[in-house]
């Protein structure tokens, strides 16, 4: 069983994104399932994918003049500092802050794609492909 399943619920029609957001799923899945032990270097595996995610986003966002860029920007930093912090905490032996970061990213996960993201697919889809995407989403349900 996983904690924080993939669903395509989190499909946001813009190909580049949604494959990065599947990498985010999968990695925070893995720590809420990891042993002790795994939860440090899994938690570096997140640190460097957030740093690459956010990256690439800031890009979009720059390169294009998207209008809620800052806002977006802003939010970003703040999971990094607060993955920065955790890190450190679980490196002294704190797994458990670990495992407690990891569901407050499955818990704001939904939500910053939603709000945030969908609006950055939509923007970039329509510059790159001239239209918004249809997005079909198996098994998901209207919510």
């Amino acid at each position: 069983m996983h904690p924080f399943p993939w669903t395509d619920r989190y499909l946001l029609g813009y190909p580049p994104m949604d494959a990065t957001h599947r990498e985010f799923v999968d990695i925070v899945d893995a720590i809420l399932s990891a042993q002790d032990a795994e939860v440090a270097p899994l938690l570096a595996k997140f640190a460097q994918h957030a740093e690459k995610h956010f990256d690439e986003e800031r890009e979009w966002m720059q390169s294009t003049d998207f209008p809620a860029a800052d806002c977006h920007i802003d939010e970003h930093e703040a999971v990094m500092a607060s993955v920065r912090q955790v890190a450190e905490v679980v490196a002294l032996g704190d797994v458990a802050e670990g495992r407690r970061l990891a569901t407050e990213l499955a818990r704001w996960f939904p939500g910053h794609a939603d709000y945030m993201d969908a609006p950055l697919a939509q923007w970039m889809a329509k510059r790159r492909m001239g239209g918004v995407p249809v997005v079909i989403r198996r098994g998901a349900t209207g919510g």
